[in-house]
């Protein structure tokens, strides 16, 4: 993380330097200065940065962190909790879906009031898919029992993480503290930002590291059970603490605050006003928005409407006694919700308002309310217009015609629906009959007939061209290699991840065939779903009018880390023994989110996670491998596979068609090319994979009913090389074939022949 720094100095009494940075590198940033004692983290845009930017310091030396990369955010919340419980300083940074994957986590640890930061990176939570800003994700925050503090520009973000921690740690509250800022329009916006030019400064603001005085699971002294069951009444009692320490954090926040406009020259009230004194009309909103609001107040009061904006810096506790002072003279306010609260005739913020109004005597105040912004729609000067137009019509007339509606939505128009562009395809050409699977009756082995590449060159593509792939991408060519060895329908479900972001972009998609898309972690869970439907109709005479000729084959595609996150549901799917297809192409990490690491990166490689610096030199651990793993579940049918031979890889798509619509779930394995993020050229793709699997390292092989067979062994061959003959053709990895790196190449090295020693000593005998 490279900080720009200026010794400029701001109002206040301690030294400060300036910086150009994002929000996202000003929560590490203030992280760094902490110097907390562990990260559990997942990357998940946008807030992945927090974490690329904190790894890249420490392979630099410049923090003790221990960064510990989850198999997902439910295992990043986790490892946060039992950090937590173990009485040290606790960071973790997430977004949407992430954060809802960790949601049961949040109250269990506020409820058991073991303190730590959070920065939730906000971000539309959705089907379909949509990766920018809204707080959708914040709403589900709420009830969760963490205060909450909202950033609304990068300067925000610094300056609120240093309170959070000092907030969550005073003795009146006990809480861990969420801290929110805006998705892209926060996180990746560069601003001026002014900090805490020495480290020491901010360890005296925040307060030494003392976890003497409260419980933690590390005292032998002192034992104590975390978490026990409750019944009443003390469950009820739990409760109501939690409950006086949530509104405490409000009165101590305030004396923090305060205490850092004297360090810093920087205040945060609970409530920020804008012009809000003899305000007439006034808007509401939060975070981003809420600056850009205040030069539409300043141009109306330049024509003489007593125009104010108030916005909250922190919304939980919710400040209802200060909203309703400050809206007790206008007569009307426009509410902007950045997330819909579905059937409650407003958002959040919309119904917390009106509640306050009523409970503190500020009832004359006509309310609006507006959904805004969502999926990441900008906010412009023209949209606080039209919020403000609003609140003036109900002041003029007062009444509100409309106080419930959406703001920036296109209404349809049926002539613009989106047409079919590709025409399904032919069952007439999917079905080629060149491929054929039978089963010899006296040896029970499968016979399969698999015709040279070149003959199934008319097969139609399952994907159209057009898509959006990196240049290089090895993802398709490998999946259409694949698909080459399935006859006839497919029905296929893509986990979120590379393969499935860029082909489809609404109203567009690459597929040709039915497709389903669910997220990281629930794939294998859907398709199953999918897969026990068509059998049930089918039994029931249901898919008759369909015309379907064969079965389909249900075929789910992972790949870009999915099968860590993914891996649970995918082993319930294969004990289950779904009649399905699970395929993973393995491009060696999360390339989709920006390159972080993923389990399935091999030791020493060079990651967004896992930087090469004086102090690291890429990733610290061995990958995992998922062939292995699925394979103890004892499925049907388990291969690797590869574009270095076709022939190979085409007889091993035949049978996995065989055992999943024969038999129960097939799980294969194929290894693609990433030319950005493995730092290669482009023109040496194949080559790469040609290296991986002549090294050993990618081994070729299919494990059939138990059965392992090596289909390709470069030993045999005399095509096998060293390993480094591979890793010096990639920028990722071409650092282990230096000296200082030695003892990593030795290790992979080392591992790497293991795994492969094992494997032929399993094709030498039948029982292991």
């Amino acid at each position: 993380m490279a900080i720009e720094i200026n010794k400029e100095v701001s109002t206040g009494t301690v030294e400060q330097r300036m910086v150009y940075e994002s929000g996202n590198e000003m929560a590490a940033y203030a992280a760094h200065q902490i110097n907390y004692h562990v990260m559990g983290y997942f990357p998940i845009s946008p807030s992945t940065e927090v974490a690329q930017f904190l790894d890249l310091m420490k392979a630099n030396g410049q923090h003790d962190i221990k960064l510990i990369p989850a198999d997902g955010e439910h295992g990043s919340a986790g490892i946060c909790y039992g950090a937590s419980a173990a009485g040290g300083r606790v960071f973790n940074a997430t977004s949407s879906n992430g954060y809802l994957y960790m949601l049961e986590q949040m109250p269990v640890q506020s409820g058991t009031r073991f303190p730590m930061v959070m920065n939730l990176v906000c971000r539309s939570v959705s089907g379909p898919l949509d990766i920018h800003g809204d707080h959708s994700d914040l709403y589900f925050a709420l009830n969760t029992g963490w205060p909450i503090l909202m950033c609304r520009d990068p300067q925000a973000v610094y300056d609120m993480n240093i309170m959070a921690l000092k907030l969550a740690e005073d003795p009146q509250v006990r809480l861990p503290v969420l801290v929110a800022s805006d998705g892209y329009f926060t996180s990746h916006q560069k601003r001026r930002v002014q900090t805490f030019a020495h480290r020491a400064d901010v360890h005296a603001f925040v307060g030494e590291h003392s976890p003497e005085g409260f419980l933690h699971v590390l005292d032998r002294n002192n034992p104590i059970t975390v978490g026990p069951y409750m019944n009443e009444p003390d469950y009820i009692n739990n409760c109501y603490q939690q409950s006086m320490a949530m509104y405490n954090a409000a009165e101590v926040f305030d004396r923090i605050r305060q205490e850092y406009e004297a360090l810093t020259g920087r205040d945060y009230p609970i409530l920020d006003q804008y012009r809000m004194d003899d305000a007439e009309v006034a808007v509401f909103l939060m975070n981003s928005a809420s600056e850009i609001i205040k030069d539409v107040v300043d141009q109306l009061r330049a024509k003489g409407i007593k125009a104010g904006s108030i916005a909250p810096n922190m919304i939980r506790p919710f400040p209802a006694k200060q909203i309703a002072e400050a809206l007790r003279g206008v007569k009307a306010v426009t509410i902007g919700d950045r997330a819909d609260s579905y059937g409650a005739h407003g958002g959040n913020m919309t119904n917390e308002i009106k509640a306050a109004l009523f409970t503190h005597g500020a009832k004359d105040t006509l309310v609006i309310s507006r959904i805004y912004g969502l999926g990441g729609k900008d906010f412009y000067a023209e949209d606080g217009h039209h919020l403000f137009e609003l609140a003036i019509e109900a002041a003029n007339s007062g009444k509100v015609d409309v106080p419930f509606d959406y703001w920036g939505h296109t209404p349809g128009d049926p002539s613009k629906a989106p047409k079919r562009v590709l025409e399904p395809l032919k069952y007439e050409d999917l079905k080629t009959g060149l491929i054929t699977v039978d089963r010899d009756e006296a040896t029970g082995k499968l016979k399969v007939k698999v015709p040279p590449v070149r003959q199934l060159t008319k097969k139609p593509k399952r994907l159209a061209p057009g898509h959006g792939a990196c240049p290089g991408c090895g993802i398709f060519s490998g999946l259409e290699l694949f698909f080459k060895g399935i006859e006839g329908d497919i029905v296929a479900l893509y986990q979120t991840g590379c393969a499935m972001v860029v082909t489809t972009g609404f109203p567009y998609s690459s597929h040709k065939a039915t497709y389903i898309h669910n997220l990281f972690q629930n794939g294998a869970a859907t398709l199953s779903g999918v897969v026990e439907m068509f059998w049930e109709r089918k039994r029931r005479g249901e898919l008759d009018q369909y015309g379907l000729k064969d079965d389909f084959t249900f075929v789910m595609i992972t790949g870009d880390g999915g099968m860590d996150i993914g891996m649970g549901p995918a082993i319930g799917s294969a004990l289950r023994n779904h009649k399905m297809i699970i395929l993973e192409y393995d491009n060696e990490g999360y390339m989709n989110t920006g390159a972080q690491l993923s389990y399935s990166t091999p030791l020493g490689h060079r990651t967004s996670t896992s930087n090469v610096g004086k102090h690291q030199g890429g990733k610290l651990f061995h990958h995992k491998d998922t062939a292995q793993i699925m394979a103890a579940t004892n499925i049907p049918y388990v291969f690797t596979g590869s574009e270095s031979l076709p022939q190979d890889l085409l007889r091993k798509a035949a049978k996995a068609q065989y055992y999943a619509q024969n038999v129960g779930l097939v799980y294969g394995k194929i290894l693609i090319t990433c030319p950005l993020n493995w730092l290669s050229e482009e023109k040496i793709g194949q080559t790469l994979i040609d290296e991986a699997v002549n090294s050993c390292f990618f081994p070729l092989y299919e494990v059939e009913e138990g059965i392992t067979s090596i289909t390709f062994n470069p030993e045999d061959k005399g095509k096998r090389i060293p390993l480094a003959d591979w890793l010096k053709n990639m920028g990722k990895t071409k650092h282990m074939t230096r000296p200082e790196y030695a003892d990593a190449l030795k290790s992979f090295e080392d591992e790497v022949d293991r795994r492969w020693q094992r494997l032929k000593a399993k094709h030498e005998n039948a029982y292991l």
